[in-house]
């Protein structure tokens, strides 16, 4: 492949052997002869060093082997901020390869677009998207995953370039929650930001930028524990009513998720993938902690939250913490209730919680003794005696499994328009009698029901 050295190769993205990479050095590597190019890959499994060669450092990565030296006539140099103001009207990037720009022969109309796909070019600075971008008077959708992207020294001059824009997806393109800081003055109308697969750590409180942010994606970012309390930073800016935070949190405590409780627009939760969701014995006991612990969620894993459920959950809650907050010094007397700091930080919403039902009576938190579980698993069948169209599904359930459990199982698996549920049950042994179960608190074996029953499902 033979092409002319570009005189700004430094900082230029390009393309070698089905591999995309940001030249960071040009020069001579003695003691070989002959003109190289010190690259760092997007994959570092590409590359063989850290830009050092021989002692001598010749440029730096972020990773100790996301770097290696290749021939300038090995690769292909990606659009640089020339090219990009000569390309005007008329627009179709596909993968910018080849020579110094490589343009789509099938280019297409889009000075009226309204949504852009650059993903996966040879984009070097946000200068080359503006140079593009400014010509889409009416874009509003921006996609720029897996680009690697230099930062301009002046955001705020390219804001013109991205007025209209409300959503931008930057998804794997190694950037930090600082850099998104610096970038944001750019986008003065974003309202959604997609970062899946950066490299966020850690977050700070975004001063005059994101002011308008609706849904915020951090999925399969490395947020560690330590850096997470720092979420509730962004409760500053988060005040759309309806918010929509995805997480994927390297956590392993229930204090992390409490945090989450200050983001009081915080609508829907998704951490399907979390550590957290597997601390618990069960999933479902997991699911209803969420959503006793963030009050104001309203989806957890895109599954609704119903009130009924909700209030079987923070119960729950209560239930499950209660001997916990008698210890460290929580009392049924108010006068008397004054349970430690450190409890309170680790369950901020148990003091709400016993306001709104009371304190958990003491025959509640007795401690169940171990059971054979293959002993105590009932096989019922539901059934919708006033929905023929539902056909009846039988499950195996443990008979110390409470009310408000059953119920929200049965949100979930029947899909319920109905905010409340009416259970009942019958039995062979009580033939056309119909026996209601009117306390979530109480327990299958409570209600004598047994294996073989037929639990009946009613909603209003």
């Amino acid at each position: 492949m033979t092409q002319q050295m570009p005189e700004d190769a430094v900082g230029r993205r390009v393309f070698c052997d089905g591999e995309r990479g940001t030249v960071r050095y040009v020069g001579t590597v003695p003691p070989t002869t002959g003109l190289w190019l010190g690259v760092e890959w997007d994959n570092p499994d590409r590359g063989k060093h850290d830009g050092s060669h021989e002692g001598v450092c010749y440029f730096t990565c972020r990773h100790p082997t996301g770097g290696s030296f290749v021939r300038p006539k090995k690769v292909s140099f990606g659009v640089n901020f020339l090219t990009a103001v000569k390309l005007r009207y008329e627009l179709c990037l596909d993968e910018a390869l080849g020579e110094e720009v490589k343009i789509s022969t099938k280019t297409v109309k889009m000075v009226d677009a309204v949504s852009l796909d650059m993903s996966g070019n040879l984009l070097s600075s946000w200068e080359v998207i503006a140079a593009i971008t400014e010509q889409l008077k009416e874009l509003q959708c921006l996609c720029l995953s897996n680009n690697r992207l230099s930062i301009t020294s002046s955001p705020s001059s390219l804001s013109h370039a991205f007025s209209r824009l409300r959503v931008l997806t930057l998804n794997n393109c190694s950037i930090t929650w600082s850099q998104v800081l610096d970038c944001a003055p750019m986008w003065p109308n974003i309202e959604e930001l997609f970062l899946n697969d950066n490299s966020i750590t850690e977050l700070q409180r975004p001063t005059d930028v994101l002011q308008g942010l609706k849904v915020l994606d951090l999925s399969n970012n490395s947020l560690v524990q330590e850096s997470v309390p720092q979420i509730s930073n962004l409760s500053s800016i988060l005040r759309s009513e309806f918010i929509y935070l995805f997480l994927f949190l390297f956590c392993s405590q229930w204090a992390v998720i409490s945090e989450l409780e200050k983001l009081k627009s915080l609508v829907q939760l998704s951490c399907l993938r979390n550590p957290l969701m597997d601390l618990e014995k069960n999933r479902e006991t997991t699911h209803q902690l969420l959503i006793a612990c963030i009050s104001q969620l309203k989806i957890v894993n895109r599954c609704e939250v119903l009130q009924e459920e909700r209030r079987g959950a923070e119960l729950d809650y209560c239930k499950k913490y209660g001997r916990a907050w008698l210890q460290a010094g929580g009392h049924r007397d108010p006068e008397k209730n004054h349970p430690s700091a450190e409890f309170l930080a680790e369950h901020p919403r148990y003091l709400t919680l016993i306001q709104k039902y009371g304190a958990p009576e003491e025959d509640e938190l007795k401690e169940q003794k171990p059971f054979a579980l293959k002993d105590q698993l009932l096989t019922v069948t539901f059934e919708c005696p006033e929905d023929t169209d539902r056909k009846p599904i039988q499950k195996k359930l443990p008979s110390s499994m409470m009310v408000q459990k059953v119920k929200g199982l049965l949100y979930r698996l029947l899909k319920l328009p109905g905010t409340e549920l009416h259970l009942s049950y019958t039995s062979s042994k009580i033939e056309g009698k119909e026996v209601e179960i009117h306390n979530d608190l109480k327990s299958l074996q409570f209600y004598s029901i047994e294996d073989g029953d037929r639990i009946l499902v009613r909603w209003s």
